[in-house]
Formats: C-alpha cells, structure tokens, sequence
C-alpha cells in the first residue's frame, strides 16, 4: 500500500491546474522561485496569465524574512485570498521561503486556510506536499533543518532565455548583528566547482549568453575544502568557455574580497567590469556594531584597487542608515566614504528591526525622524554623486545587450533598452532592422540621467546573437502553448540589487 507522500504528482493533463509564486526578496528568492516553477511544470501544472493576482489553482509566496514588514505584506496577502478561496473549491495555497522557516506553525495558526508550508531547505517538496494536502485535506507543515540537496539539482523554468542564475554555494556563515538569513539558511555550503561549470555550459548550449554566479557570500566560495583562491579560479575558467559573453556575479563580502579576484576580474574577458559591494556603513564603530569584519579604510581600499586594475568599472553598494547606536559623527563618516567610493549606484534603506537578530535588542535605537533626515541626505548626495559618474558615460561608444521589459517608456519613445558591460541601463533609439532581446547593439551615449542613459543617434551595429534566436524560440514556443507571457523575473540581464536584501540575503 502507498502513502500520500509516494502517490504520483502529476496533475491530470486533459485539465490542467495554473499555478501562480509571488517572490519577495532576494535573488536567491527569485532563483528558487524559477526552481518552484520548474518542480510544478514537471508535475503538470501551467502557469497562470500575468495579472492573474492570486486567481490561480495553487499560489506560493516565497517570501523574505529581511525586512521589518515581511510579516503584515504576508498575512495581508494571505488575507486577500481567504475569501476567494473560500469561493473556489480545490483551490491551494503555499508559503515557503525564509519567513517560513522562521515562522514555521504560527502561519497556519494565523491563517489555517494556508494548505503547506515548507521551508529554505526542502523546496523540492512543494508538489508531494500540495498532493499530501489535497488527499488528507489538512495542511502540511515541513521544515527540513539543513539542506537536502543542493537545489541546483531540481527542475528549473529559468524565467529568461538567453540570461540566466547559477548558483555556487547556499547559506552564510557571517553572524552580522542585523540580519536574520543565516539562521534560516544556515551555513555556508559550496557546490563543486565541475558541476558549476557542467551547468553553465549546458545553458551556453541552449542560447544563454550571460551567467550570473549567485551566493549569498559569493566570494567565500571554497571555504568548505580550504581553498581561499577557488572563487576566483572559477571566474578564470568562466572566461574558457565558448559563447559565454557576460559573467557577473552577487554578492561579495568586502572580508573575503582579496586581489586574485581583482586580477581574475580584469584579466577575463567576459567577467564584466561591474562590481556589487554593500558596505552596509562608513563608521567603522557602527561596521564593529555589525560584526562586519572590515572597516572604512579597508572597504576603501578594496574600491582604490578596483579601479586601478579596471578604470571603467561601476561599483554600487548597499548602505543601512540609523543602526542602533548611530551617532550624527558615525553617520557623517558614511557620507565621507560615500564622497570616496563615488558609487554608480547606492541601495540605501533605513535600518529594519527584525526580532532574532541580536541588533533588535540593543539600547539606543535611532528616532525614527532622525533616521528618515539621514537618510534623505544620504539618498541626496549619491543622487548627485549618480549624475555625475553617468555624465562621464557621454560620448563613449558602449555595446549593450538588448534586454525586455526594463524600460516602461520604451512603447512611447520608440526607444530598446539593453544593459551595457558596466550594467548601466541605456535606452537607444529603435534601428529599423529586427532586434530582439538577447542581440547585441553599439550605440553612443548622448545624455546622462541620475539612473539612466541614452542613446539617441542611430545604433552603429546590429550584432544578432544566438541568445537572440533562444529568446525567439522560446517566445514562439509560450505564445503556441498560449500559457500567457512570463513573469519577467529576473530581467534580461542582471537585476539591479532588490531591496529587501539589504543586510541579508545575497548581499552580506
């Protein structure tokens, strides 16, 4: 006899059930969310229609454990969706990610029309859990404590055709006073290095043309077998792979970011010059506060050879303001080191009280209105800083890969918008002849804005790509199967760095 848990996972195909995962947080989040649609895509499931907004068969949050409103953005979700699917029989509902983890049973008992919850660590459970759910008609609540397998291992509906996540390693093994991620993701654990590298070809080989390595400290990878120069030798080995044009890579730590990795940056030609660093803070009390392991002069240091090894490159950063005990000295040394580092591109949040996290408990948390008076000059001045950098873009002649959906004018304007090697966003001017998503344009930058570029000549080259013919492909192949358009999640290209990763997540 077999139980529930062995019963087939297969939706019947004569009618098929939609399914619909909202991803909140990170890019590890947004990768496993790929993941989940793959696992449900290989049980029989269909994606919903964009704009479906929760009216699928069975809707998963991944959610994200960071930020100080995790909580009421879930169960206010949650909430909307009691009624409908009161109203809808057979309907399901799934929560998963880092809040699950965290949270594990109180959800059901806050929302008991919830029918799974799983956690970081066993998402390749989803399909037997709902099946679990719907036989015995109560909700299933699996937590696994460590990592089952390495999730790379699972099927995976990559939400681009032509650029694409590889993971290299899951969990931290940082303590920073602010963040919650390593308890729910736990210890830093590096996939081999072969197995990457397998991954990435086989991508190359199905028309991607730009990998990003993602970690939640990506530059600690080979910690696990005692090789403090294994990162960088897989940026080396990145760069002998044929028809791979763009490797990036989120995000490092500035503990671990030594000069191998500068030297493998600047002597690989398809490592891009474009660098994520979060600094998280400029006092180096507040960085001793944080248990980060560095301080202003190091962090700056890291930034001066940078640059020397790669002029062009653009550097962006993550910064926290009003941690506890933040003084207006401690906040002006932030602002100093900002004037230093002169950063593409700041993500900069106020600091986010997050119960677990020994930060929570300090004494002299910072006024609320002190905080949001920091960080309106903070924002200010790298608005400016911004403008200035980008200025110094007018006039160079850039190629840029063609991406989809990141510029919401583009219809209006008749412009494309494709990221360049830095991954400035760039809008130009539409060429009369086809391009498509994934191809490779040279246009001239002729004016600046604060977060953007433009190219408003004619585009000096067309360079169709077999990332090109992948997104056409695949774009003929969705529009005949009429599962409605993708997600969009990431964007072609690398995602700018999400928010709610700050101090957490993907950006320790």
């Amino acid at each position: 006899m077999t139980s529930s848990s062995d019963r087939s996972q297969a939706v019947d195909v004569a009618d098929p059930k939609t399914y619909e995962v909202l991803t909140y947080g990170c890019q590890m989040n947004v990768h496993d969310s790929e993941r989940l649609s793959g696992l449900l895509e290989n049980a029989g499931y269909v994606r919903a229609p964009e704009g479906s907004d929760g009216d699928a068969d069975v809707v998963v949050f991944n959610t994200c454990a960071v930020r100080e409103n995790a909580d009421n953005k879930l169960y206010g979700n949650l909430g909307r969706l009691a009624p409908r699917k009161t109203s809808r029989p057979g309907m399901q509902i799934a929560v998963g990610g880092c809040l699950a983890q965290k949270d594990r049973d109180t959800i059901v008992k806050k929302a008991p029309w919830v029918d799974v919850v799983f956690g970081t660590h066993n998402i390749g459970k989803l399909p037997v859990l709902l099946e679990r759910a719907r036989v015995q008609e109560e909700a299933q609540v699996e937590i696994a404590e460590s990592l089952e397998a390495f999730p790379s291992t699972l099927p995976t509906r990559r939400e681009s055709a032509y650029a694409a996540w590889v993971s290299i390693s899951v969990g931290c093994n940082n303590t920073c006073t602010f963040c919650i991620v390593p308890a729910l993701r736990g210890k830093e654990k590096d996939r081999r290095t072969g197995d990457i590298l397998a991954e990435i070809e086989a991508l190359v080989a199905e028309g991607v043309s730009e990998i990003t390595l993602l970690g939640q400290n990506v530059n600690a990878y080979g910690s696990d077998i005692g090789d403090r120069e294994a990162f960088s030798k897989l940026l080396r080995a990145c760069g002998s792979i044929e028809g791979l044009e763009r490797v990036r890579f989120t995000s490092p730590h500035p503990r671990d970011f030594t000069d191998d990795v500068i030297a493998a940056m600047a002597e690989t030609p398809n490592v891009m010059p474009q660098l994520h660093m979060p600094m998280q803070s400029g006092s180096d009390t507040v960085l001793k506060a944080m248990r980060r392991s560095y301080r202003q002069e190091r962090f700056l240091g890291i930034i001066e050879k940078v640059r020397a090894a790669m002029p062009d490159a653009a550097i962006t950063t993550d910064i926290i303001v009003g941690f506890p005990g933040e003084t207006e000295e401690d906040f002006e040394q932030t602002m100093h080191a900002v004037r230093e580092a002169r950063f593409s591109a700041a993500f900069t949040f106020q600091y986010s009280k997050r119960p677990g996290t020994p930060a929570a408990t300090m004494e002299n948390q910072v006024p609320k209105e002190v905080v949001q008076a920091r960080y309106e000059r903070l924002v200010a001045l790298q608005e400016e800083i911004s403008w200035e950098e980008n200025k110094k873009q007018v006039g160079r002649t850039l190629e840029l890969m063609v991406a989809e959906g990141e510029g919401r004018k583009d219809g209006a304007t008749h412009r494309l918008s494709g990221r360049a090697p830095d991954n400035r966003l760039v809008h130009f001017t539409k060429p009369d002849q086809e391009v498509r998503p994934g191809d490779v344009v040279t246009v001239e930058i002729t004016y600046a804005a604060p977060h953007h570029l433009l190219a408003e000549g004619a585009v000096l080259n067309v360079r169709p790509t077999r990332a090109g013919d992948a997104w056409e492909k695949r774009t003929k192949e969705t529009q005949d199967k009429q599962q409605g358009v993708l997600l969009g999640l990431p964007k072609i290209g690398v995602p700018e760095p999400l928010p709610a990763v700050t101090g957490g997540c993907a950006v320790d």
